[in-house]
């Protein structure tokens, strides 16, 4: 809690990386419900809507195969699942 946390997320894909590449992370609280996109990249990181506006930033580095993001100043209603998934056609 207060701290900076980092979600880690590696990916290999078996196609040349392109500006098609996009990241989509997804959050569901721990309490259940549905699930969120709190954070999109392609190309570039779009800025987040929702719980976490303005508090995610992007910390990945697509040629090397990382799509991490950080979460500034968590708090306990932030605990649930959080999915990250890239897909770089026509891989996924």
């Amino acid at each position: 809690v207060g701290e900076q946390v980092l979600l880690k997320c590696s990916f290999k894909s078996s196609s040349p990386i392109t500006e098609s590449l996009t990241v989509d992370w997804t959050y569901r609280p721990l309490t259940g419900g549905q699930m969120e996109t709190i954070f999109h990249y392609q190309s570039v990181p779009y800025p987040t809507m929702g719980k976490f506006k303005d508090r995610i930033s992007w910390v990945g580095n697509i040629a090397k195969g990382d799509a991490s993001i950080a979460i500034q100043s968590p708090v306990m209603s932030d605990n649930g699942t959080f999915i990250c998934s890239v897909k770089n056609p026509p891989d996924v």
